[in-house]
């Protein structure tokens, strides 16, 4: 297997932080993959060289076994120029977007698919299919998104949540939220992760909703309502993620500076933050809707066949752990 994080140049490390800049991350996803077996995988619409070669890279390092659903003829004419071989995998012919939702929704709820994995189709065109009431994938948990990072200034794995599914989540939407992410970290072998609830500051405001949603979730964790984490919040970015930030505010927690998961006060806020690490701070990421019947591998169409990878490896992992008498 190629090396899948090469060394990022002239990433600029925070001096508040002391780590180096490298990557740590993904590896260890893969790599603890390898003894467990593929998992059955519907591949949505992956009508892109990215989308199609990504899966073929997955269905190789033996993630997944995938089945593609999109036009079949458009898909082997893309596989023969990209010098793909994808005679192994079953096709499910699909005309549409819509189609191609459909159908890998249907295979999912029929339990002929572990997982589902979007291609090059629109975000809302899958999840339209997966959230329908009577048709979806819904559970009794809310559907939420997870960005997984490999950020080379930070020596932790870190999760940002919500940053693609949830526009501007209530309360409850938040438990949903926090909790999900905590059962995802479980699953990638941190057992008792920190979670930091970000704000724009560290007090309770009543005039900044986010700080009142931390302070309640805090005391939610406390009565056992969110369970298998460590919350603080409201916390600044700064502090979340720095201890020389959070030694001078003088703030003394067990969360700050040392943060697993950052729960984001909205959609936009947290799509700004997973996205402004990537491009500018040369983090790696890996996607992941959690709360549905099985995983869903959710990527940007702009996401490279690396970050499929590693998407489908986070997804191996949550399978087995919610499913571990079918560990080997």
């Amino acid at each position: 297997m190629s090396d899948l994080a090469p060394l990022a140049e002239g990433v600029a490390v925070d001096p508040l932080i002391d780590h180096p800049a490298d990557y740590h991350v993904f590896h260890q996803f893969i790599e603890r993959c390898k003894n467990l077996p593929a998992i059955t995988t519907a591949v949505v619409w992956p009508l892109t060289d990215v989308a199609l070669r990504g899966t073929v890279e997955a269905a190789q390092e033996g993630l997944i076994e995938p089945t593609l659903i999109g036009d079949e003829a458009e898909m082997k004419a893309l596989a023969a120029k990209a010098r793909l071989d994808i005679s192994a995998y079953p096709i499910l012919q699909a005309d549409t977007e819509a189609k191609a939702a459909e159908l890998g929704v249907a295979m999912c709820r029929a339990g002929n698919a572990q997982a589902m994995m979007k291609g090059s189709l629109h975000t809302d065109e899958l999840m339209k299919a997966a959230m329908a009431r009577d048709t979806g994938l819904r559970t009794a948990r809310r559907i939420t998104h997870v960005f997984i990072m490999d950020t080379p200034a930070y020596a932790r794995t870190l999760l940002i949540t919500d940053a693609a599914i949830n526009i501007s989540p209530e309360l409850e939407d938040k438990v949903h939220i926090v909790q999900n992410a905590i059962d995802l970290a479980h699953a990638l072998g941190i057992p008792e992760p920190k979670v930091a609830l970000l704000s724009a500051v560290e007090t309770v405001n009543p005039k900044i909703q986010s700080t009142l949603d931390a302070a309640a979730l805090c005391k939610m964790a406390d009565r056992g309502q969110i369970t298998g984490g460590i919350l603080d919040g409201p916390l600044a970015f700064d502090t979340a993620v720095s201890e020389k930030a959070a030694r001078i505010k003088k703030l003394v927690s067990p969360v700050t500076g040392q943060a697993d998961i950052l729960v984001v006060p909205d959609l936009e806020s947290g799509n700004m933050l997973a996205k402004q690490l990537e491009y500018l701070g040369g983090a790696q990421l890996a996607g992941i809707v959690l709360g549905a019947r099985v995983p869903t591998i959710l990527t940007s169409r702009a996401d490279s066949a690396e970050t499929r990878l590693t998407s489908c490896a986070v997804a191996v992992l949550l399978h087995y752990a919610t499913h571990p008498q079918l560990k080997v």
